[in-house]
């Protein structure tokens, strides 16, 4: 009796010990399949975010392209092509936003994006603006001295380290999933050998847990096939493992294309192959290792080597994977091939360097013309001269008249040449750029033209006018001829001018000058900032039609743009803009 009781008791033992054992085993089943389904959530979710970047990315080497190509050709199909992708970034912003709710690190850069963008929208309009009114040569030069480059490389660094964020926890996620199936596996068999041991009589019991164990192992199964998946379909990135001696050890779809070299090719080399021989030989792969390390991260543009030996642009981002004790368990790298990006840019600046070289030819070939024309033409205006004085009345009214004829050209002549000379050194740099006080160089203005406004009696009245960073002798000559035009070319009526100015939007101060005098046919609003072009004849009104030429010019140098709104016998208003800068 007692010994049947200690069979009965080592049987509930045993049987405790097997329900206990399979407890456990179906504790750690369940635990891996809710972790299946959360990391295959994340796959998804991850996967969306990447294919949104990618999109954005798109949309803003869209933008850049199409206000770039308007800015070279003037065709206004570009600029539908540049409507639609804005419209398609501020839609791709707002789906990174919601999608990136989750992550605090991602969503402290969806700002950075917005501003970004916004940036880039404003600039490219200004582009497009400065074409349609100041012509091609503005237009490059804004190009090139202004933000859209730098705006540009900051936005894609940003979607680089957003994209790389979402690579980096992919793949964590990915050694995760395989950590824990191996720790599963291990459990689930020791389990199962505790099980047989101490439980041979709880058959049932054991069959339930391989049942539960079967389904946990191929839900990580599964949910290890979708990370691997995801990461070698991505075609346009080389995403691959190295481990911490920078061996190869995954090898993706996109880094086949990239490279050129197979899986079983590669897994198992150093990565090294794929820098130059120069490269190589100084040590650079492993010092990229040590950066990506000790600094969390290595990132940098340029050649790398193709299976065939071809060389590629490429942006290159190393990033070391940890596991939860802090051991170095590796790196990821993600490859870029940039290269036709590097192409273009190069092409563009060269294209620009010969749109300035242009310039210069054709600014110092005026300058020398108009220069060296002067003393000929002064000989030729004084003989005339002398003719005129010595010989009028003592020949026949025609040769009075024929010399009167090349008096009145030699001075005219003159008077372009002059005016010529004055064209060509406006877009010269001038004074150093310093903070000045408008309404000063507005006064200055009008003392230069106070007898012209006595004779008229034209009232000239102003706002208060701002203090802005700009060069005040060209500020002022650009109210002298504006004041002036607008006095010059007046009505029956008393002259009036009113010179005001207001901010926009806090990027540039926007100035106007508006008149009572006889207005413009919208029609010549563009040719009247053409040079020697004018509306009226040399009776009428004196002049070479160089004035707003010359404003055109100075605005371009300082980095604005003039235009009018007018209407025949309705009085004209002159806009100008200046860029707000900080104070030198």
């Amino acid at each position: 009796m007692k010994t049947k009781s200690l069979l009965n008791r080592k049987v509930q033992l045993a049987l405790g010990a097997a329900i206990l054992a399979s407890l456990v085993v179906a504790a750690i089943s369940y635990r891996s399949m809710v972790a299946s389904t959360e990391s295959d959530r994340w796959v998804r979710h991850t996967h969306e975010v990447l294919e949104t970047l990618q999109n954005l990315l798109a949309e803003m080497q869209s933008i850049e392209s199409n206000y770039r190509g308007f800015a070279l050709t003037g065709k206004e199909s570009h600029l539908e092509s540049y409507r639609a992708s804005i419209l398609s970034a501020q839609q791709g912003e707002a789906t990174v936003r919601n999608l990136t709710a989750d992550n605090p690190q991602q969503e402290m850069l969806v700002p950075t994006l917005e501003r970004l963008t916004a940036q880039k929208i404003q600039f490219a309009e200004s582009v497009i603006s400065l074409r349609r009114t100041a012509g091609l040569a503005a237009a490059a030069d804004a190009v090139r001295n202004g933000p859209g480059e730098r705006n540009t490389d900051e936005f894609q660094g940003v979607v680089r380290q957003m994209q790389d964020e979402e690579l980096r926890l992919l793949m964590l996620r990915d050694a995760d999933a395989k950590r824990r199936l191996g720790q599963t596996k291990t459990v689930l068999i020791l389990g199962t050998v505790l099980g047989l041991v101490i439980a041979v009589g709880a058959g049932w019991s054991v069959q339930r847990d391989n049942s539960r164990r079967g389904l946990a192992e191929e839900e990580l199964r599964k949910s290890e096939e979708r990370l691997s998946l995801l990461v070698h379909g991505v075609k346009d990135y080389e995403i691959l493992m190295l481990d911490p001696e920078g061996l190869v050890t995954t090898w993706n779809e996109g880094a086949e294309r990239i490279n050129g070299y197979r899986a079983e090719e590669i897994i198992g080399q150093h990565f090294s192959k794929f820098h130059t021989p120069e490269a190589a030989a100084n040590d650079k792969p492993s010092q990229e290792l040590k950066i990506a390390a000790e600094q969390g991260r290595f990132e940098e543009e340029g050649w790398r080597v193709r299976k065939d030996r071809s060389l590629f642009w490429a942006s290159v981002v190393i990033t070391p994977l940890h596991d939860k004790a802090g051991q170095l368990r590796g790196f990821g790298k993600v490859t870029r091939d940039i290269t036709e990006r590097k192409k273009s840019e190069e092409q563009l600046v060269k294209t620009v360097a010969e749109l300035k070289r242009s310039n210069e030819e054709l600014q110092q070939f005026a300058y020398v013309a108009s220069h060296d024309l002067q003393e000929p033409l002064r000989m030729v205006a004084s003989y005339t001269q002398l003719l005129a004085k010595r010989y009028k009345g003592r020949l026949d009214s025609e040769a009075d008249e024929f010399i009167a004829y090349a008096v009145d050209g030699s001075n005219r002549m003159q008077g372009l040449i002059q005016d010529l000379l004055v064209y060509s050194r406006a877009g010269a740099a001038g004074k150093a750029l310093h903070e000045i006080s408008s309404e000063n160089a507005l006064k200055e203005a009008l003392t230069t033209l106070g007898a012209t406004i006595g004779e008229s009696g034209a009232v000239v009245t102003h706002d208060v006018l701002p203090a802005i960073t700009t060069d005040d002798t060209q500020l002022a000559q650009l109210f002298q001829n504006l004041v002036g035009n607008a006095i010059k070319y007046r009505s029956a009526e008393i002259p009036r001018v009113h010179i005001s100015a207001t901010k926009n939007g806090g990027k540039e101060w926007i100035f106007s000058v508006r008149d009572n005098g006889l207005g413009i046919d919208p029609q010549y609003f563009e040719r009247i900032f053409v040079l020697f072009q004018r509306l009226h004849g040399r009776k009428e009104f004196k002049g070479t039609g160089i004035g707003l030429a010359i404003c055109k010019k100075i605005l371009e140098r300082l980095g604005g743009r003039i235009w009018v709104e007018s209407q025949p016998q309705k009085g004209s208003t002159f806009y100008f803009t200046l860029p707000e800068r900080e104070g030198k």
